[in-house]
């Protein structure tokens, strides 16, 4: 019996890693996608490592004409870039988190080569490219970036610098990069292009925040008589929690109060096993702005 379930452990495990992988490159397709068909069909640019690939692309095909038809090879010159962040990956955010670096760079790279950028799907419509493709990109990077994967570049130092200093983020990084890209491109370029782009920024930025769950923190409040049960699976998380006694006003029964702060990814896994387990729990989840002491964020 014991074998069988853990058997059945091992093979739902490897589902759920399947899954993960499977969404972790599905948000590169995401990104891609509105990126070549939304930003770069504006002729808008992406800032950060991605934009620096856009500029090089520009300078060998527009201003030096080399022959290159059919292609976007931004994608490659940013998987190049990234070389020496993979190292950084590897080092600091562990074997598992670098192999699907891997697997998201490369199939990014093949998905930003190969989507056609001559397709202006708004047509003359600069800022709603904008828009809607600084939503559809920053849900792409988000959505790579909570199912355990990374698109490389400015996510793979944002997450770095997000374990070193609670405050930051990975849209903060990429907003902070890109507005240091876009000013030297307003040298070079219409200021109007730069002014997009900077929206695209902000837009996806934003968006990238609000999906990538492990980046928003959530005060949690149970109120329960398991209180043994919903330790131990706050302690799956490496989290701890504060535990006070309370009283029913209804019932004068005692009841454990348990106090803890997650993230909300990890607020939602531990409402999920509480129902999973049917425990008698009563929950309170608040989105908190900043956490003093010893919290650290997790991938």
């Amino acid at each position: 019996m014991f074998c069988e379930r853990s058997m059945v452990e091992k093979v739902n495990g490897k589902v759920e890693e399947c899954r993960k992988l499977f969404l972790a490159v599905l948000g590169t397709l995401f990104f891609a996608g509105g990126m070549n068909l939304f930003i770069v069909s504006a002729n808008l640019y992406s800032g950060g490592f991605l934009g620096i690939g856009q500029l090089v692309r520009t300078l060998l095909v527009d201003l030096l004409g080399l022959p290159i038809k059919g292609i976007d090879i931004a994608g490659i010159v940013f998987y190049m870039i990234n070389v020496p962040i993979f190292f950084i990956a590897w080092k600091e955010l562990g074997k598992k988190f670098f192999v699907i670096t891997i697997i998201c760079v490369t199939m990014q790279t093949i998905f930003l080569t190969f989507i056609p950028t001559e397709i202006q799907i708004l047509g003359d419509e600069p800022l709603a490219s904008a828009l809607i493709g600084g939503v559809i990109c920053g849900y792409g990077v988000g959505l790579t970036l909570r199912e355990g994967g990374s698109g490389g570049g400015q996510d793979v130092l944002g997450l770095y610098m997000m374990k070193k200093k609670n405050s930051f983020s990975v849209g903060k990084l990429a907003l902070m990069i890109n507005v240091a890209v876009y000013l030297g491109c307003a040298l070079l370029y219409d200021l109007k292009i730069v002014i997009y782009s900077l929206v695209y920024v902000a837009v996806s930025s934003y968006v990238t925040d609000r999906v990538h769950l492990q980046n928003v923190n959530v005060e949690v409040m149970v109120i329960t008589k398991a209180k043994k049960e919903i330790e131990e699976i706050i302690r799956k998380y490496n989290r701890s929690a504060t535990v006070m006694k309370g009283e029913g006003s209804y019932s004068h029964e005692g009841v454990n109060v348990i106090y803890s702060a997650l993230s909300k990814h990890e607020a939602r896994s531990l409402e999920h096993e509480i129902s999973e387990k049917n425990l008698e729990a009563f929950m309170v989840f608040k989105d908190v702005n900043h956490i003093y002491g010893k919290y650290d964020k997790h991938l």
